[in-house]
């Protein structure tokens, strides 16, 4: 073994422990959970009646609602349909038969059938190369399962009309499963917000927030149809499940275009930031880089996902100022320059972003990117004293992994806290080198 595989040993311990940091307790609960369903249902259905034809059109709707997962902005991903068909059969207890007998369904049933559901449908993903998205079907199964073992609890089902006490209100049904659903998406949303808390560095509180305020819209939408479908399965049998696919591909149409308008939106920013690298005004990668290390800063100091976007697109576009130079500065390294040019750049790059109408957020942070951390008036916002440090930090260090040159770069900028904010010098100590773990 030679000097250079024991270095990087240590190294790729540590990646792969960050990387399942959260996942692997998520995975190993949801393995655990199915084990025991698949163990309980194949004693318990022995002697129980099994209504085939509900598993089948129930688990093909998951499977159908996986093979169509929605992208969501920063990353995520989502199964409406897959959470629409598996927590409706999370929410019946019992199935009609033909002959008007109804089969009950037991929890271990439903969390067993969704999980071949899911696999089945995430089996094109993994032929196609993209990820199987295993851990967003963990954490769907594990809100499902939550929801079908309290449904079936003894204190639910003395609130909800079966077959035995058909004489209870339709409206505290209704009721009860807008409370459990509510309960599944919570699961939902707090498990994502922890993974994604852990995979960014952000703040777990700040996380949720972002989740919340993303998925709120979307589970709306899945709940109402939950409600929706269980009730017309109840009347109508399991053939209604297919006219229930049109109105949340729609839905799901919807979801996906804004999506597909902000990555649009993104690329078109990261397109217009490539100018200043195409015309020799910086060097190549450098805005992608200090937009990067802005972003991870602003997730350590806890700005909101909102926030973190207006920061993104105005350290990608923080150079475009460059542009008006006569003279292209050495290595496009502004740290370099004076204080009055460094201002004339930023207030330049800050007309030209402001001019498209729509992004005067963004042009103020360039504005102000300039501007000392302590002693202006008025003070420069957080976004803005992020990206000068950004700045500075890739002016200094570049693409260089060289430890010791980015704990130089960071020295330099603490012995000047007039013109860095010391909390974001800070920030940007701890996450400058960072791994991003990659997604299950």
């Amino acid at each position: 073994m030679t000097s250079a595989t024991r270095r990087l040993e240590p190294d790729r311990l540590a990646y792969w422990q960050a990387m399942d940091s959260g996942r692997l307790l998520l995975m190993g609960a949801a393995a655990m959970l199915v084990t025991a369903s698949f163990a309980v249902s194949a004693v318990v259905l022995r002697h129980q009646a099994v209504d085939w034809h509900a598993a089948l059109a129930f688990g093909g709707f998951v499977a159908f609602g996986e093979l169509l997962r929605l992208a969501l902005p920063g990353g995520r991903e989502a199964a409406p349909i897959a959470m629409v068909g598996a927590m409706s059969y999370a929410l019946l207890l019992t199935v009609p038969e033909g002959s008007g007998k109804p089969v009950v369904l037991p929890a271990v049933l439903v969390v067993a059938v969704c999980a071949v559901g899911m696999t089945v449908g995430a089996l094109p993903h993994v032929a196609a190369g993209r990820p199987a998205g295993v851990t967003g079907m963990c954490t769907r199964l594990i809100a499902v399962a939550g929801v079908a073992f309290i449904f079936r609890s003894p204190v639910v089902r003395f609130l909800v009309p079966t077959a035995h006490h058909p004489e209870k209100q339709w409206w505290l049904e209704v009721a009860v499963m807008a409370v459990l659903i509510f309960f599944g998406w919570l699961i939902d949303t707090v498990v994502g917000a922890l993974i994604r808390a852990d995979d960014v560095g952000a703040l777990f509180s700040v996380a949720l927030v972002d989740e919340m305020q993303l998925q709120w819209r979307l589970g709306l939408a899945v709940g109402a149809s939950v409600i929706i479908m269980v009730f017309s399965v109840k009347e109508l049998g399991l053939g209604v499940l297919a006219a229930f696919i049109g109105p949340l591909l729609v839905t799901q149409v919807a979801f996906r275009r804004y999506a597909g308008i902000r990555a649009t939106y993104l690329q078109t920013v990261r397109s217009l930031a490539r100018v200043t690298e195409v015309a020799g005004y910086v060097e190549a990668g450098h805005s992608r880089r200090v937009s990067r290390l802005a972003v991870a800063v602003g997730r350590g100091l806890g700005m909101a996902e909102p926030e973190l976007l207006a920061l993104e697109y105005a350290a990608l576009m923080h150079d475009i100022g460059q542009l008006s130079l006569r003279d292209p500065i050495p290595g496009g390294a502004t740290v370099l320059v004076s204080p009055t040019d460094q201002d004339r750049i930023a207030e330049y790059g800050s007309d030209v972003i402001g001019r498209a109408g729509v992004l005067d957020e963004v042009a103020g942070l360039v504005r102000c990117q300039a501007w000392p951390a302590r002693g202006h008036s008025p003070a420069p916002p957080l976004g803005s004293r992020i990206i000068k440090a950004a700045n500075a930090f890739d002016d200094m260090v570049g693409s260089s992994t060289d430890r010791d040159r980015s704990a130089a770069a960071i020295d330099r900028m603490r012995l000047d806290p007039i013109a860095y904010d010391v909390e974001v010098v800070e920030a940007l100590r701890d996450v400058a080198g960072r791994r991003v773990p990659s997604r299950l």
